[in-house]
């Protein structure tokens, strides 16, 4: 991911130091299990844990050695060798890569998840204050783009905070189903390796035994985390949205903040864009196109090849950090979120009250009149309404077929818009309890 959209603390997950050094993190925890198990001697296993390291110069040498093997493991392996040249042999011992390269991704996952997991339980929090305070502003509803019923500000963002927590836990179930580890050498057999270092070393390092590996662990997992990925950049997209369309000048009921000294045209100098909702959007897309990717990372060859490994390289990185980035200037949309309530009154007014020909038309069943032939009778009233222009009460009131069944005290009860919210109570105490 480019640097606009890198967040520092999740930069430095992706970085190649932090993957050397959870490399090196991997290769140790093996070095003590072969320890526990006789396999290395004390002075040995202690003069590997004090002179082996990772910095900066490390990873240059790493680079070095990269372009003549062309094998970034075994580059990593001769850059460690240098620093314990007469205890080498016991580094990397019955090791393939994958053991070492999928083990610490697990472990670089791990820490990706975690930093998106604050970044939306944060998100979630807000969306739950938000929901709380504008539970009574009122506003309309909108099927196809066009008036539907009346309903609140307060609704809409409790239907994100219950989205956004059902991502919550896939975002959970996933960071639990990419923690596993294997250290089971080339086909998974343990042909060079115990058992018991894999289980010594994986317990080391927080992560649970893949119960059957091949040389790899399998990409399902993976495929998993993505999707928790790619559903949740979905969602965000879905309420950036939102908010564009409600920004719109002919709407203007909500708008992402606007800066002092921000300009939003290069040539119009009015212009307030929604450019960060629409940020959202466009970086939606990269995740949701990755998981594809990681679909088709499943199906490797035989015990394993490496064509997923380069788009791994790519997509998991990419992923994290656009989702890490997206929570957070999502965060500073919710934040300064301008909320216009009189605009959004005013704009139900458009449509001449007609939002209650769903009320009016129960009204009439209830009197008893056949379901076709009440909504004949409301329809009249409605496109009447719309084609002259005139209220929807007005149009009731002064239609005799109607009056024949109902009042014109139960046609203003049906046209008042906090009669469609008579249960949003009960709405918020499923949800909020």
């Amino acid at each position: 991911m480019i640097e606009r959209y890198t967040r520092r603390e999740m930069g430095q997950i992706w970085s190649d130091l932090n993957k050397f050094r959870l490399w090196l993190k991997v290769e140790l925890a093996v070095c003590r299990a072969w320890h526990k198990l006789g396999k290395i001697p004390d002075e040995a296993l202690k003069e590997i844990e004090k002179r082996t390291f990772v910095d900066e110069k490390v990873v240059e040498k790493i680079y070095q050695y990269e372009r003549v093997y062309k094998h970034d493991v075994l580059a990593f392996v001769s850059a460690i060798n240098e620093q314990i040249q007469e205890y080498s042999h016991y580094f990397h011992m019955g090791l393939t890569s994958s053991d070492v390269v999928d083990t610490a991704l697990a472990l670089q996952i791990r820490e990706a998840l975690s930093l998106i997991l604050e970044g939306l339980e944060k998100v979630i929090q807000r969306l739950r204050s938000l929901a709380i305070e504008h539970k009574n502003t009122l506003m309309m509803g909108r099927t196809h783009g066009v008036h539907a019923e009346p309903m609140t500000l307060g609704l809409k963002f409790l239907s994100w905070y219950e989205e956004m927590k059902r991502n919550k836990k896939r975002l959970l179930q996933a960071l639990e189903d990419i923690s596993y580890g294997k250290l089971s050498g080339a086909v998974g057999t343990y042909s060079n390796l115990d058992p018991r270092v894999e289980e010594l070393a994986l317990e080391e390092l927080g992560l649970k035994v893949e119960p059957v590996s091949t040389q790899v662990v399998p990409r399902d997992r993976h495929a998993q985390v993505m999707y928790a990925l790619a559903s949740t950049a979905c969602a965000l997209e879905r309420f950036a949205t939102e908010i564009r369309h409600l920004q719109r000048t002919e709407l203007l009921e909500v708008l992402e903040p606007f800066g002092k000294g921000q300009r939003g045209s290069s040539a119009m100098p009015h212009k307030k864009n929604p450019i960060h909702a629409e940020r959202l959007c466009g970086l939606a897309r990269i995740i949701r196109a990755n998981l594809l990717v990681a679909l088709e990372n499943i199906p490797l060859w035989h015990e394993r090849d490496i064509s997923h490994s380069s788009a791994e390289r790519v997509i998991l990185p990419d992923s994290t950090i656009a989702l890490d980035y997206m929570l957070n200037l999502f965060l500073e949309i919710l934040e300064g979120l301008v909320v216009n309530p009189e605009r959004m009154l005013g704009n139900m007014e458009l449509s001449h009250g007609l939002f209650a020909s769903s009320k009016v038309l129960v009204k009439l069943m209830e009197k008893g009149v056949h379901r076709d032939k009440a909504y004949d009778m409301v329809q009249r009233c409605a496109m009447r309404s719309w084609e002259e222009g005139i209220a929807f009460e007005k149009s009731l009131m002064e239609d005799q077929e109607v009056n024949a069944f109902l009042s014109q005290e139960e046609i203003r009860q049906a046209l008042d818009p906090w009669s469609f919210l008579k249960h949003i109570d009960q709405i918020y105490e499923r949800s909020l309890d």
